[in-house]
């Protein structure tokens, strides 16, 4: 099964189509043909095993021939928010392993030391990201990567969970015990510039508790895959 090929795609029922970007990989990267097992994904956290049954110039036909939940999705919500960076590469890689360790949402957003801009093609390579990670990594879904133009719009997305962690450079204390959180969990990274003290302010006001990610200033890109992977540890979804 993990060695069948994975695609995601729309309107699933008892037959599907690929077309596109996924159509394309298919037909002329993976040389796949009729006969061919894939897995395809929805979304909806269901993997449906189908067979190629034809192949035409811009779309391929399947057959679904069984339907399973996936069973590699974290059981506990994790939310990832980060400052936009300048660096495409470093944004590509923090949403790929963001993706891979189970964050079910991924928010990125414009803050007032933020020197670098969102467009729609750079959200939409994102998310293509993001697909990519989920199909390497086994998953059925593939977190949508938002993007938002302030801090605050960002921060209000997280209303409702458990824990709301918001790393400070200039925190010297963490305000909550990260080691013994359990529950959803929000978690907020700032650019390369960090927060200034008035975003951690408004970032308290909404719920949020400072913490702090050691004595050694992290850059943008590590400290967000090394405070999501701690969160994912505690809430037991890396173990067996």
């Amino acid at each position: 099964m993990a060695g069948l090929k994975r695609f995601f795609v729309e309107n699933i029922g008892e037959n599907a189509e690929l077309t596109g970007e996924e159509f394309e990989h298919a037909k002329n990267v993976l040389r796949l043909s009729v006969g061919d097992e894939v897995i395809l994904l929805d979304n909806s956290g269901k993997e449906y095993t189908a067979v190629i049954t034809a192949v035409e110039k811009k779309r391929m036909s399947l057959n679904i021939v069984r339907t399973e939940v996936g069973a590699r999705e974290a059981e506990t919500e994790v939310c990832l928010l980060f400052g936009y960076l300048k660096n495409a590469d470093k944004n590509e890689f923090i949403v790929q392993k963001a993706v891979e360790l189970g964050v079910k949402k991924i928010g990125v957003f414009s803050s007032e030391y933020s020197s670098a801009y969102m467009n729609e093609n750079k959200l939409e390579r994102l998310n293509k990201v993001a697909k990519e990670a989920a199909k390497q990594c086994l998953r059925a879904t593939a977190p949508r990567v938002e993007y938002f133009d302030t801090l605050k719009k960002a921060l209000v997305t997280a209303k409702g969970y458990e824990n709301k962690l918001f790393a400070c450079e200039f925190a010297t204390e963490s305000k909550c015990e990260v080691a013994s959180i359990k529950g959803s969990t929000a978690i907020v990274i700032g650019s390369e510039g960090g927060f200034s003290r008035s975003e951690e302010e408004q970032a308290n006001e909404l719920g949020f508790s400072s913490v702090t990610l050691g004595k050694r200033i992290l850059r943008a890109e590590t400290a967000a895959v090394a405070l999501t992977g701690v969160v994912m540890f505690v809430l037991g979804e890396l173990g067996a």
